[in-house]
């Protein structure tokens, strides 16, 4: 009697794409540890109100969208597990790198809402701030979502996921970290950061100074009124004035200037 024939043939083809999938799965695993890394920290897709699945998620869906882009230029899995290891957590540590300048950018909005907030008299109506901790304050947290909204709204999110592509040419998978460089990148990112979030804030300042000097020659001029209570409300009012004629601008300033540090991320410069 004849035996019964297999259920199924295995092809040269098939056989050759089982061989291939544990390199296939090395190399989605690198994607990943880059592109999830950079992911929780990018402005607009790592913000702290998404829950971390979600993000964790979102990396997974970029490995599948972006790993036929990235494959090519992939190395191949390595025989020794330790080498292995090393090249996972070091594609780890550049994607936190990427993610971090893009997200210390991002706080410049932040840090000269909490500028603004200091200056007009705010700073007392204090909310925890994932961003600036429990010291930011209730203006600094609106600057934060609207810098978040408004990187989702103007596309700037895409302009930083096509720098975690593009910095594959500049930062090939397996290559050593350069620390060094990397660290000097980070300061001149925060510099940056923080010298736009004084240009922002200037006009605060110089409003802040003038009304100063006004409520110190009021109360040498007239010495009976009571400066402080007159000055505080004062202070607010104005500084809510000013914050609503200058906003627009401040806005438009900020995204310009995120767009600009975006497009010379590693990679895209």
């Amino acid at each position: 009697m004849r035996p019964p024939p297999p259920a199924f043939a295995v092809t040269a083809a098939d056989q050759a794409l089982l061989d291939a999938l544990p390199g296939l799965a090395f190399q989605a695993m690198l994607v990943f540890a880059r592109l999830g890394a950079a992911v929780m920290l990018l402005p607009g897709l790592g913000e702290a109100e998404l829950p971390a699945p979600l993000r964790l998620g979102l990396g997974l869906a970029l490995v599948a969208l972006l790993f036929p882009a990235v494959a090519p230029v992939l190395p191949a899995a390595p025989d020794d597990t330790a080498a292995a290891l090393q090249m996972v957590v070091g594609e780890v540590v550049v994607g936190l790198w990427l993610g971090g300048l893009a997200r210390v950018a991002m706080l410049a909005f932040a840090m000269a809402g909490q500028l603004v907030a200091v200056l007009v008299g705010l700073a007392s109506l204090l909310v925890a701030d994932p961003a600036l901790g429990q010291g930011g304050t209730a203006l600094s947290r609106a600057f934060a979502l609207l810098a978040a909204v408004l990187v989702l709204a103007t596309g700037l999110h895409g302009v930083a996921l096509r720098a975690m592509v593009e910095s594959y040419a500049v930062l090939p998978a397996g290559d050593p970290f350069p620390a060094g460089a990397a660290a000097a990148a980070v300061a001149r990112a925060g510099a940056d950061s923080v010298a736009l979030a004084l240009r922002l804030a200037a006009p605060f300042v110089v409003g802040a100074v003038a009304l100063n000097v006004a409520l110190g020659l009021l109360a040498r001029l007239a010495p009976q009124v009571q400066t402080f209570f007159v000055a505080v409300p004062g202070q607010i009012l104005a500084g809510l004035a000013l914050l609503g004629l200058l906003a627009p601008p401040m806005i438009l300033a900020f995204e310009a200037a995120l767009r600009d540090t975006l497009s010379n991320l590693p990679g895209l410069r």
